[in-house]
């Protein structure tokens, strides 16, 4: 081989190197039973002509410090982190949801709970700077109730990360949690806990998850970030038209055997997947937020600035999903 073949073929594996690594996409999810088709994205992303990076965190407020940092082109998340995120000056868009739901209020099945009125002189066990701090302060304030992590107030608040609560409840350290999926089913059906409410009934509703881009990504890699949203609509219907498939990759592959058929069956009940999110639901939760105190913002976004649906609307059209 001559050396001006070899030199040729070297140029071109280092071009052919550096398309491949522009096709990297970078993403931020988190360990839940409804964040399971964002995860399924990366298995069949080659198909889509991209490399998907699945980076796992324990909260959202982490996903969106990973963006911050430019670790991240993509991630998932509950919308009070992305809120708060954008709000403190993070770059970034709501291109999709992809989850509703999601979140249960579970008490001891001798705590005599049966209502959020109930919970007065209570301790309830809360991830901090999550959606589940979210709708258990608007469930508390539409109760009338006061509520602070200190003793005086009506309800104790005792922050835990989502893995901590079950043991607290099981432990009997706490009354009742604001728990999300498959935590919250995974309770109930091992009998240390009963369900209160689904926390559906403020003005937000059902929380819609979202799934977030970066203004860079977004802006400066708009083929790639098209390949992405396409991977996430085909991942999404796969896992709301095959259930098998979903429940078998999110018990299996996602949570290796340590949640069972009906705490799957039961959490994806609660927290059904979706592709769709509105300016409308994004600005209400923000709405709420300031009204609580929930999250710390420096000037509470306006939705219509910065969700942004067009990559969405375009892969359903490609894929003729409605």
């Amino acid at each position: 081989m001559t050396k001006l073949k070899l030199a040729s073929l070297f140029i071109a594996a280092a071009f052919a190197s550096a398309a491949n690594a522009q096709e990297v996409v970078r993403l931020g999810n988190l360990k839940f039973a409804h964040y399971g088709a964002v995860s399924y994205i990366k298995e069949i992303a080659p198909k889509c002509g991209i490399k998907v990076e699945e980076h796992v965190f324990a909260k959202g407020p982490d996903v969106m410090q990973a963006i911050l940092a430019g670790e991240l082109d993509v991630g998932a998340t509950a919308s009070e982190a992305a809120i708060q995120g954008r709000a403190n000056g993070a770059p970034i868009y709501v291109v999709a949801g992809f989850a509703k739901g999601g979140a249960r209020l579970v008490a001891r099945p001798d705590s005599g709970i049966k209502a959020i009125k109930d919970l007065k002189g209570k301790k309830v066990g809360v991830t901090r700077g999550g959606i589940h701090e979210v709708l258990l302060a608007a469930e508390l304030t539409q109760a009338g109730l006061t509520f602070s992590d200190a003793p005086g107030k009506d309800v104790q608040l005792v922050f835990l990360a989502f893995a901590d609560l079950n043991q607290a409840l099981l432990g009997k350290n706490l009354d009742a949690i604001m728990q999300s999926e498959p935590q919250s089913s995974q309770a109930i059906n091992k009998g240390f806990g009963v369900e209160v409410m689904k926390p559906y009934d403020t003005p937000i509703g059902e929380p819609v998850r979202t799934m977030v881009m970066s203004e860079k990504f977004y802006a400066t890699r708009r083929a790639t970030a098209a390949k992405f949203m396409n991977c996430f609509v085909q991942a999404t219907k796969t896992f709301i038209d095959d259930k098998p498939t979903a429940e078998k990759y999110v018990r299996n592959v996602i949570f290796k055997g340590q949640i069972s058929a009906d705490d799957f069956q039961d959490a994806i009940a609660n927290s059904p997947y979706t592709y769709d999110i509105s300016p409308q639901h994004i600005q209400v939760t923000t709405d709420v937020m300031n009204k609580t105190g929930v999250g710390k913002m420096r000037k509470a976004p306006v939705a219509t600035e910065w969700v942004k649906t067009d990559l969405l609307d375009e892969a359903k059209k490609s894929l003729n999903i409605k």
